[in-house]
């Protein structure tokens, strides 16, 4: 899997990561709204109005707070999260159809190209959906390698086990959607334990590491959405499995206290 899409820390990041592309098309157009007003105000020089001065100024100061505000917005965009708000998506799409700047030709142009739109619109994360179907590949990679491999007799369905971790109980998984029933008990249980894990990792360029309470409130919903098996999620909240796990390999700080409701969810399978 290529590094750069391994270690895509935000969604505009290819080799660097092109919010700062973004941030000079914002200076050009704070350039462009103070050079317009500027020379309104020498137009005015000779009459020293000061009155009509202030008039000019006036839609400057919130063409900048337009500009500052949207630009804000992008950037916070730009980082990866759990679920984009379909607003959001709009706003970037409206800044994008409303906003234009001029390129270093003195062409006025898009103010957001559309695979900068099509990335600061990423519903989840920071992957697009090429670069999804490039990490989905890892999967299909591992059984390949793994079914190559001389298994002794009570290791034959470690490929099983491994390649099945993104599978989905409902059959909505990958790469071959297998349903719950089609998958061995041991490959439900590296899928829970394969969540738990990128929920609360913190060493991920793309987020830090949820505390406790979070992670199991996002598996509940996994859980209830067909994503993982709901006897084995049982399990491993009610034997305390995850708090084991976060006891040897989390940072402290991830350890909060799990409201009881939250346990009781996870608990109602």
């Amino acid at each position: 899997t290529p590094v750069h899409v391994v270690d895509k820390a935000t969604k505009l990041q290819t080799i660097y990561d092109r919010i700062g592309l973004v941030d000079t098309r914002f200076e050009v157009a704070r350039r462009d709204a103070e050079l317009a007003v500027l020379r309104q105000q020498l137009a005015l020089r000779p009459m020293v109005d000061e009155a009509a001065e202030k008039a000019v100024l006036a839609p400057l100061q919130q063409a900048l707070a337009a500009i500052d505000a949207d630009r804000d917005f992008l950037r916070k965009c730009n980082q990866g999260s759990e679920a984009m708000a379909p607003a959001d998506q709009q706003r970037v799409r409206e800044i994008a159809a409303s906003r234009q700047w001029r390129n270093p030709q003195g062409v006025q142009t898009d103010f957001l190209t559309a695979d900068e739109v099509e990335n600061l619109t990423i519903r989840s994360g920071t992957l697009n959906q090429a670069e999804r179907d490039t990490i989905n590949h890892h999967i299909v990679a591992t059984i390949k390698m793994l079914e190559t491999l001389p298994w002794p007799r009570h290791l034959k369905n470690v490929p099983e086990y491994a390649g099945g971790h993104h599978e989905r109980m409902d059959g909505k998984g990958y790469p071959r959607g297998l349903t719950r029933e089609q998958m061995s008990v041991q490959a439900r249980i590296v899928g829970v334990a394969d969540i738990f894990e990128a929920l609360t990792a913190a060493d991920r360029p793309y987020k830090s590491g949820m505390p406790l309470s979070q992670a199991l409130a996002i598996m509940c919903r996994m859980r209830d959405n067909g994503h993982i098996d709901p006897d084995l999620f049982e399990v491993f909240v009610r034997d305390g499995v995850y708090l084991r796990y976060a006891q040897a390999f989390l940072d402290p700080a991830q350890l909060d206290e799990v409201p009881q409701s939250v346990v009781a969810q996870a608990l109602a399978a």
